[in-house]
């Protein structure tokens, strides 16, 4: 079926291209546990300005969400095949990573990603009453593959179908297909930064995966970088 054939485990490589700059925190009062919980936030988070991803994903950092938790960061991300930032892109998402050390149970820890990833499929995947188990697959695959710590993953697959009529008529069907995910990251003490690292690079296999971008070769490694 159309949509199993990018069922797909992708290495993330390639030059990784971002611009992440900070993070957003609740205010707080100057000094005292909260600095340090800044503080720390601050050094777990330093790991995704050098995760290593395709380099046609380009990752730009976004206004981060406030209420949701005291200390948050986002970043979107677009599957741009020419790697030109100008070039339409062929698969979008956003990646959100919050933090609350009072840890709320249905996080089942301290750490949360929220994300989605979506992007325009081959028009018979409307049709393939898969298609939902499949995008999951693709998700819980990336995760799997980096050989991460993760918990409570919740989430949806919702497939698409437009089609035109009277003047459009002649517009060919399209069919989007989006994943909206979250999951914990469980993490190693003291090995926070490279860890979220590594989700963050799950996720952007999970975007190019969703774009239809075939495996990368074997043995290509991951370099990092930053574009400004």
């Amino acid at each position: 079926m159309a949509v199993l054939a990018r069922t797909v485990r992708s290495a993330y490589c390639g030059d990784v291209v971002s611009r992440i700059s900070g993070t957003r925190s609740r205010p707080r009062a100057a000094g005292g546990p909260a600095t340090s919980e800044s503080s720390f936030f601050t050094r777990a988070i330093s790991g995704l300005r050098e995760v290593g991803v395709r380099a046609e994903l380009l990752l730009e950092e976004v206004p981060a969400p406030t209420r949701l938790a005291p200390h948050a960061v986002a970043l979107s991300g677009e599957v741009v095949p020419s790697h030109l930032e100008d070039d339409e892109a062929i698969a979008t998402g956003r990646f959100v990573l919050l933090h609350d050390p009072a840890e709320p149970e249905p996080w089942e820890g301290a750490w949360r990603v929220v994300s989605y990833a979506k992007a325009q499929m081959e028009p018979e995947v409307g049709h393939d009453p898969l298609a939902g188990q499949a995008g999951w697959s693709w998700l819980t695959d990336a995760l799997d593959t980096a050989e991460l710590g993760w918990a409570a993953a919740a989430g949806t697959v919702t497939c698409v179908t437009s089609e035109s009529f009277g003047a459009l008529v002649d517009r060919p069907p399209s069919v989007e297909l989006e994943i909206r995910a979250s999951w914990t990251p469980v993490l190693t003490p003291g090995r926070e930064d490279v860890e979220l690292a590594a989700h963050l690079g799950a996720w952007g296999d999970l975007l190019c995966t969703l774009a239809g971008l075939p495996p990368l070769p074997e043995g290509v490694v991951a370099l990092s970088g930053t574009r400004r």
